[in-house]
């Protein structure tokens, strides 16, 4: 039943995004804007290159809701060997623990006794959030241990990296031990989005199972054209709502526009049943989406032809410094009418210690890092510097060696060494005893030389 093809599908997925964000080196930020929003915490990362644009409160702890089922999709679907042949028995027992929980339903009830297709309950699931059809597929995943399939969910956010997530059902329903934060939730999302099927899934506004009449309806109205009404945005694609008293409106989705693309995550957004039902998550999405799409651009921030600092070379002949720059190009998302005085670099030089500067040694080669330079956004005076990305520093052309040079510098370094000053000062003394000596000899061999000729008259 395991997806040997899927996961090393997934995998490779996985890794090329890892290597895209490796290549462009781009760190966390958070771009001031106007924009006014209800949702307690907000997560909003470009797609293309996987920076953070903006985020609040991304790291604490809330009630995900139904957006849970996006982690059991992904434990669904990588644990099915075919989701269109693989067929789930409906069971009357896993369809009644939902009476009365005032749950979401895709209606299931429909085919108990008979046999639904995992891809089905994947989009029964998705589309219109059907609780009935979570807990069935993690009822069929788990050999009927929906425990065992929790259990893997938090295996699987632990694998994925997540640091404040853990699950105790597959469906979203309120529990004080089932919590996770915007930006966990952001990194399950990225890792679903690498599933062959899981973007055309979570973006359908509707979907006709197999042996019904009717298909079931998404609630995500920003994709839906013909139910959403006001708040249908027609960038929007996917991908999962999620709604209860305690954590509130909560909304996972993305926007691609003018080649842009940005993935947002919602949550706590004000809602209280039969008192304040409003869909803020909705709008907050579209706000931030015209935003980010008007107001920011991936520019390049540094050529890899910017002089970025000046260094002393030694051991070159002819040469006495050497210009660095990035090792190559730095491409971040800023906004559009960003500034020269907007950026900061701050550099740090191997073998050097804060506040000094010294000497570069060559051969230097454009091939070869010789210490990093950390990019800073500031949006004005009086704002914090917010890191960009942190990028190598490579001499900008190739300075060989000089071997004359070299030889003097191996001798003035052995000239200046403690251990040759030492043995220095001791054959000095030594010369200095042999003199005195010398002399004293010399000295009582004249002498002798003096009484042996009075002797001999």
């Amino acid at each position: 039943m395991k997806r040997i093809s899927v996961r090393i599908i997934t995998v490779m997925l996985a890794l090329l995004v890892l290597m895209s964000c490796a290549v462009t080196g781009v760190g966390a930020i958070s771009f001031p804007n106007d924009v006014k929003f209800k949702s307690k915490r907000v997560l909003m990362v470009n797609m293309d290159n996987w920076q953070t644009v903006f985020e609040q409160n991304a790291d604490e702890r809330c009630y995900p809701a139904s957006t849970t089922k996006i982690m059991t999709f992904i434990v669904a679907y990588e644990h099915v060997d075919d989701i269109e042949k693989t067929m789930v028995p409906i069971k009357k027992e896993i369809i009644d623990k939902l009476k009365n929980t005032g749950s979401s339903m895709a209606h299931l009830d429909e085919h108990i006794g008979g046999k639904m297709s995992v891809k089905d309950l994947l989009y029964s699931m998705m589309v219109p959030s059907g609780n009935d059809a979570a807990l069935t597929l993690a009822d069929y995943i788990g050999d009927g241990d929906t425990k065992k399939f929790v259990k893997m969910m938090n295996e699987k956010a632990e694998e994925l990296g997540c640091k404040d997530t853990h699950f105790d059902n597959p469906d979203g329903l309120h529990s004080e031990d089932h919590y996770t934060t915007a930006r966990d939730l952001y990194i399950i999302t990225k890792h679903a989005l690498t599933l062959p099927d899981f973007e055309t899934i979570s973006n359908a506004t509707e979907w006709l199972c197999k042996g019904e009449e009717n298909p079931v309806v998404t609630t995500n109205y920003m994709i839906d054209k013909n139910r959403g009404g006001e708040y249908y945005y027609m960038y929007a694609k996917g991908i999962k709502t999620g709604t209860t008293d305690e954590a509130g409106r909560c909304l996972v989705t993305s926007a691609t526009a003018d080649k842009h693309s940005y993935l947002l995550v919602l949550l706590g957004a004000p809602y209280k049943e039969g008192e304040y039902e409003e869909y803020d998550t909705f709008t907050d999405a579209a706000d931030l989406f015209r935003w980010a799409l008007t107001a920011l651009e991936l520019q390049t921030v540094k050529t890899s032809t910017t002089p970025i600092c000046e260094r002393e070379v030694k051991l070159a002949w002819g040469k006495n410094s050497v210009t660095l720059v990035p090792e190559k190009d730095l491409n971040a998302v800023v906004p559009k009418d960003i500034a020269e005085k907007n950026i900061i670099v701050e550099t740090s030089i191997e073998g050097e210690e804060e506040g000094e500067e010294k000497p570069l040694e060559a051969p230097l080669s454009p091939d070869k890092s010789v210490g990093t330079a950390t990019v800073y956004y500031k949006a004005d005076d009086n704002a914090e510097p917010q890191k960009l990305a942190t990028v190598n520093l490579v001499p900008s052309e190739q300075i060989d060696r000089s071997g004359i040079l070299a030889v003097l510098d191996v001798m003035g370094t052995i000239f200046k060494s403690y251990w040759f000053l030492v043995i220095g000062a001791v054959i000095i003394l030594i010369l200095i005893i042999y003199i005195i000596v010398a002399k004293i000899h010399r000295k009582r061999m004249a002498k002798r030389r003096k009484v042996k000729r009075y002797r001999n008259f």
